[in-house]
């Protein structure tokens, strides 16, 4: 429903979502027929068409676009089949259909009636066709299922451009951070000047939906190879080497409380322009040891009064942790970042922050984090989805820890030093 609704206000939409969860018939391929007949339900909320469209549906390769998009809209892979017209798409609905050459049983235009009299229609494509044979032609809407080629993406969205088109796409992200999945991705909430309104990404997994029961949940994990276990159950991209902080979330995840006065509280803080300024607010429960990440602030180009200001509303009191760079002085007034915090009136601790030994490592970082989550000794509000996003994206490629979206987490790691 968030995945239809979202079509109302956004021209671009990513269904980036667990496999076997309905996400290209129940997602994709219903919303495409509605589109095409004009036949929208009473409770439809999203997006829709008075007359009828001109419309793609693009899957990896012919036979998969014919043996899954044909299929699921039209009931069969062969034409002369009598499930024709037992699919997605009414059989009352289809005007008249053309054969795509070369391929067998391969539609390539479907006609079909809309309810305003139009006729609507309905090319099957395929990313093998190549950039080149989605130029030139306007469509109402452009459906991609499984992830395309980023230059097909930009092709496909151009074709919505003067006709005020939706395109989506319904896929498992397989190929890890590629653009495609990165375009989506990086929409901060916590500034909503940096989220483009003309995209929405939505997600599931198989807890988000009642037809996998638990041991079917694990007799398909079973049969997964490990590296793509999260990006077939949750959704989540692949990640180059693996994912830096492996605990679930439900074990690190609690309901926001309010802080008992008696414990001890800092913020982190990572600066930053292109990529954002974030700060975090930490709590310690000094008797059991435990770490609460209980605010998050990440915005980017951003000036040191816009940040101290959000800031300061957890407590101006509150001691602020910051990384090395923090002694890098500003051209115009010749003070140190540190200082410009400072004057702003944030409470910045006097050194940057290194651990009792003096020392900054980052993995010895990342090691300390990583065994209070394992212990049960490291939690964050549940409602902090930009810690959570950053989180499941934190990965390292070759041995080397990617250096992208990962600026929440190392305002953490600087306040837990």
């Amino acid at each position: 429903m968030d995945f239809f609704c979202a079509g109302a206000t956004h021209k671009e939409r990513c269904f980036m979502a667990a496999n076997r969860i309905g996400k290209t018939e129940g997602a994709g391929g219903y919303e495409t027929v509605l589109h095409l007949t004009g036949l929208y339900p009473h409770w439809w909320k999203g997006r829709r068409f008075n007359h009828g469209i001109q419309a793609w549906a693009v899957g990896k390769t012919a036979d998969t676009t014919r043996d899954i998009l044909q299929q699921k809209l039209l009931g069969c892979t062969h034409l002369e089949s009598d499930a024709l017209g037992t699919g997605l798409i009414p059989f009352e609905t289809i005007v008249h259909m053309t054969k795509r050459t070369g391929i067998p049983n391969t539609v390539q235009d479907l006609y079909v009636k809309h309810v305003s009299g139009d006729v609507s229609c309905l090319t099957f494509k395929s990313y093998k066709q190549g950039r080149g044979a989605f130029e030139g032609t306007s469509k109402h809407v452009v459906w991609l299922d499984e992830e395309p080629p980023a230059d097909i993406y930009s092709e496909c969205l151009l074709r919505t451009m003067t006709v005020d088109g939706l395109i989506y796409v319904t896929f498992t992200p397989l190929e890890g951070l590629s653009t495609v999945v990165q375009n989506f991705l990086h929409m901060n909430k916590n500034n909503p000047n940096e989220k483009p309104p003309c995209k929405a990404l939505i997600t599931a997994t198989w807890d988000d939906v009642p037809h996998l029961s638990e041991n079917q949940k694990k007799i398909l994990l079973s049969s997964m190879p490990p590296h793509e276990k999260e990006a077939r159950s949750k959704g989540i991209p692949t990640l180059g080497s693996g994912r830096i902080y492996t605990v679930p979330e439900q074990d690190i995840s609690i309901a926001p409380f309010a802080i008992p006065d008696h414990w001890v509280q800092i913020v982190g803080m990572d600066f930053g322009w292109d990529h954002p300024t974030c700060a975090v607010r930490l709590a310690w429960d000094r008797d059991g040891d435990c770490v609460y990440v209980t605010h998050v602030h990440k915005v980017r180009h951003g000036t040191p009064i816009i940040h101290a200001s959000a800031i300061r509303a957890w407590g101006d009191w509150i001691p602020v942790a910051w990384p090395q760079d923090g002694f890098q002085t500003e051209k115009g007034s010749g003070q140190t970042l540190r200082q410009r915090y400072e004057a702003e009136g944030l409470n910045m601790l006097p050194n940057h922050a290194t651990f009792d030994g003096g020392g900054t490592s980052v993995e010895v970082g990342l090691l300390d984090i990583l065994e209070r989550m394992q212990s049960g000794r490291f939690k964050v509000f549940n409602t902090l989805n930009d810690w959570f996003t950053e989180y499941r994206l934190y990965h390292r490629k070759n041995g080397l820890i990617v250096k992208q979206n990962d600026d929440i987490l190392d305002a953490t790691r600087y306040g837990i030093m």
